[in-house]
């Protein structure tokens, strides 16, 4: 599990995130929307560690990521698949990330295989598609075989079969009992992904209901989008 008890985070005199308090749980696909600006890739960076809260605190599994021994066994997260060093093959990529958590080369293998990259293991990232990265960090998120994922944007770049395949793959994992927390942009990929939305705006709550709540309400899951953050609007750096 996923929990948020009054994260802010501040920039200066900007807030990023301003008093986010919720709960991603297991067994479902959880969307994860605001516009830009909002703080949605602040929100993820803060629940990795990759950024201290000003104050509140982002729990995985009851304690903070930073107290974790072996992470990447619990949380595994896809935030910038070009955040790759290009000269080194996929296969040593992720045997380098799996041997900082104590894990084998056999699941490097078996993770390659997952995303559909094992007939490239051995070529150089540098070469690689955006399409291609993204299934790499889709493999580098499930090297530790987590109980959590987090992913954003992670269709960036994938043709119709890559978009459909990371949508069933995220539905199997929560289907698995696993917490999955999906950032995009796509209300159409959004809707046939998700089972469960959490709305931000300002680095404020909005929302937080089922698809099926919010399509109850309003015509579409895009039309839910757009009437909740009619006030939100594009400020400060944060995403």
């Amino acid at each position: 599990m996923i929990e948020l008890h009054h994260l802010t985070k501040r920039y200066g005199a900007t807030v990023a995130v301003d008093g986010l308090s919720f709960k991603v749980e297991p067994g479902h696909v959880t969307g994860f929307l605001g516009p830009n600006g909002a703080g949605k890739s602040t929100t993820m960076r803060l629940i990795l560690g990759l950024d201290a809260p000003t104050s509140g605190q982002a729990l995985v599994n009851g304690r903070r990521y930073a107290s974790l021994r072996e992470p990447m066994r619990e949380v595994g997260a896809l935030l910038d698949a070009g955040a790759v060093h290009g000269g080194r093959s996929a296969y040593n990529h992720l045997l380098c990330l799996a041997r900082t958590n104590g894990i084998g080369p056999k699941r490097v293998f078996e993770v390659l295989d997952q995303v559909g990259l094992a007939s490239v293991a051995r070529k150089r990232v540098s070469g690689f598609s955006l399409g291609m990265k993204q299934r790499l960090g889709i493999a580098a998120a499930l090297l530790g075989d987590p109980g959590i994922l987090m992913f954003d944007e992670p269709v960036n770049g994938l043709d119709p079969d890559g978009v459909r395949w990371i949508r069933d793959l995220m539905r199997s994992l929560a289907a698995e009992g696993r917490t999955i927390l999906l950032s995009s942009h796509l209300m159409s990929e959004m809707a046939l992904t998700a089972e469960r939305i959490i709305i931000v705006g300002r680095g404020r709550l909005i929302a937080e209901a089922t698809v099926a709540e919010l399509t109850a309400r309003y015509p579409s899951l895009e039309d839910a989008y757009m009437a909740l953050t009619a006030d939100s609007v594009q400020y400060g750096a944060a995403r």
